[in-house]
C-alpha cells in the first residue's frame, strides 16, 4: 500500500473556487466490530449541502479483520445556490420518513 505525503502548500491555500483538488486521508476498516470508510479532507474545508467530493485512485479493498489508512487526492465541487436549496429541501422531506407516528385508540387522559 503506497502512500504519498500530503502537500503542505495545498493545505495552507484553502481554495474558494467552485471546483478544486485537495489531499485527503481515507480510513477503512472491515471487521466484525466495524465496517466503515471515512474520508477526511486536509485543511479547514467546510462542506455544505449539495457539495460533491470525488476521491481519486484505485478502488480500495482490504481483507476481513483489518483496517488501513490511505493518502489520496480528492476533487471538491461546490454546489450552486439552486442546487444547495434543492438539496436542503429534499433532505427535509427525507428526514420526515424517519418519524414514527402512532395513534392510540381511545381518549388521551
Amino acid at each position: 500500500m503506497a502512500t504519498r505525503p500530503i502537500d503542505d502548500a495545498a493545505i495552507r491555500a484553502v481554495p474558494t473556487a467552485r471546483r478544486f483538488d485537495i489531499p485527503c486521508t481515507i480510513t477503512v476498516e472491515q471487521s466484525s466490530e466495524h465496517f466503515h470508510a471515512h474520508v477526511e479532507l486536509a485543511g479547514d474545508v467546510a462542506l455544505e449541502p449539495g457539495d460533491k467530493v470525488r476521491v481519486h485512485g484505485d478502488p480500495i479493498t482490504i481483507p476481513f479483520g483489518q483496517s488501513a489508512v490511505f493518502e489520496r487526492a480528492a476533487t471538491v465541487t461546490r454546489a450552486g445556490p439552486v442546487t444547495r436549496a434543492l438539496t436542503r429541501l429534499a433532505a427535509y422531506f427525507d428526514l420526515k420518513e424517519l418519524y414514527e407516528v402512532s395513534f392510540n385508540p381511545g381518549r388521551i387522559k
